[in-house]
């Protein structure tokens, strides 16, 4: 193993840590923006080709599943290829999957492009990007990194959802499939250029590491294989899988259903998709807040605890959600945009670091791949699902009220997660 002096990097004025958090915030926000384009495009492509509401959901069921089933995989190629590599080969494949939606004429080719092509793309990034850098790079301020870290994806929503809207509006949907592979490709030498692939390839320890730190030895394992021997061994043990079903609850009622069905519910109730994606975008604002937050209440309170108030009062929002929202732009909208903002993404940083209970710290990422596919299976059964309730009931409230029992559910059984003990060690509480 190679010791790095953790006091090397107290000389530096700012810590190469927070230079690796800031690049892969900006490569986040990004595929924020890329994942947030289908659901402004449902409208304009029902209009443009006569497609049934259920058949484009199709697509973004397929993205948000192939987004989280490629979650695991691509830790584990991240661990053996490098962060970097991975993500730059991932975004050169969102601009390209991106970039040839502007010549489809049929559904199946939405669902080939932007559910298959964009979909692995975005999902060799997502949160597990996130969760390997904060890993990596962090000891002290671990969950208020993987806040900030999670809050990206709110932060991509507030730039790019009226951006995008509006240029739907005056341009046509294709200059939203142009200006997202626009982003993919810009962000590619950025990543290459700037974001070191671990703490010794900058000459530093990990930020908060104490003298005493000495670097893992670099393992090159076949990703494949260790994600899926990862598996088999956390299916064996029970907390896996209350994280695994809270999260599939987690994934339903947020990228699933709001995060999909927003903008068309709000258009079915007279409101404009501009307005609709502002309001969606509004709710991005809090959902920094709300997940920055978490990210420090993690490092301090019992994240079982934390992911009980979450998923209580998110259930309780969706049953109020038919009865205040869409009506008109009023106070109770407003309060439902801000509650649920806050509430959107904050389960991630506790669930990250309950992941690391299940096997230990060392496929804590890699078990967290596959618990954040649990949360997009449920995200894609409710695009999906959600559009069907749409056209059989001509509205989403059935949606709502179904996702918000499960939320409720959910809060009782998250903690029943055990107290840490992973093997023969033991986690503390804070991280």
């Amino acid at each position: 193993m190679s010791r790095i002096s953790a006091g090397a990097s107290k000389k530096r004025y700012v810590h190469p840590a927070w230079i690796a958090a800031a690049i892969t915030f900006l490569t986040l926000v990004a595929t924020a923006g890329f994942r947030s384009a289908p659901s402004i495009l449902i409208v304009p492509l029902q209009d443009a080709f006569g497609w049934r509401r259920d058949s484009i959901s199709l697509a973004i069921s397929v993205n948000v599943l192939l987004f989280g089933l490629t979650a695991p995989f691509a830790a584990a190629l991240m661990e053996r290829f490098g962060i970097r590599r991975v993500v730059m080969s991932a975004l050169t494949v969102v601009g390209t999957g991106a970039l040839s939606t502007i010549w489809i004429t049929k559904p199946w080719h939405l669902v080939a492009l932007w559910g298959v092509v964009v979909g692995v793309g975005t999902g060799s990034m997502a949160l597990v990007f996130a969760a390997s850098v904060a890993n990596r790079w962090f000891i002290k301020h671990r969950g208020l990194v993987m806040g900030g870290l999670t809050a990206a994806t709110a932060t991509g929503q507030l730039i790019f959802l009226p951006g995008l809207s509006s240029l739907v509006l005056h341009h046509g949907w294709k200059s939203v499939s142009i200006t997202v592979a626009c982003g993919a490709f810009v962000m590619v030498p950025l990543v290459g250029i700037f974001l070191k692939e671990r703490p010794s390839a900058a000459g530093v320890a990990p930020y908060g590491a104490d003298e005493s730190w000495q670097e893992p030895i670099i393992i090159k394992r076949n990703a494949g294989r260790e994600a899926i021997e990862s598996l088999k061994a956390a299916v064996k043990v029970r907390d896996f899988w209350y994280l695994v079903g809270s999260f599939f609850v987690c994934g339903l009622s947020t990228s699933g259903l709001i995060g999909t069905h927003f903008i068309p519910a709000a258009h079915d109730h007279g409101l404009s998709e501009v307005t609709a994606a502002s309001l969606l975008a509004l709710v991005g604002v809090f959902d920094v807040i709300g997940t920055l937050s978490s990210g420090w209440l993690t490092d301090r309170i019992d994240p079982r605890k934390l992911l009980f108030f979450y998923y209580f009062f998110r259930g309780l929002s969706l049953f109020l959600l038919p009865s205040i929202l869409f009506s008109s732009i009023h106070a109770s909208t407003l309060v439902f945009v801000v509650f649920y903002g806050l509430d959107w993404v904050a389960t991630v940083p506790p669930t990250v670091v309950l992941c690391r209970r299940v096997l230990g710290p060392d496929r804590g990422t890699v078990v967290y791949g596959w618990v954040f596919a649990a949360h997009q299976i449920g995200g894609s059964i409710a695009a999906y699902a959600a559009a069907v309730m749409r056209v059989h009931f001509g509205n989403y409230a059935l949606a709502f009220y179904l996702t918000g029992i499960l939320c409720v559910v959910t809060s009782y059984f998250v903690l029943q997660i055990g107290d840490g003990v992973f093997g023969n060690k033991k986690e503390a509480v804070s991280v």
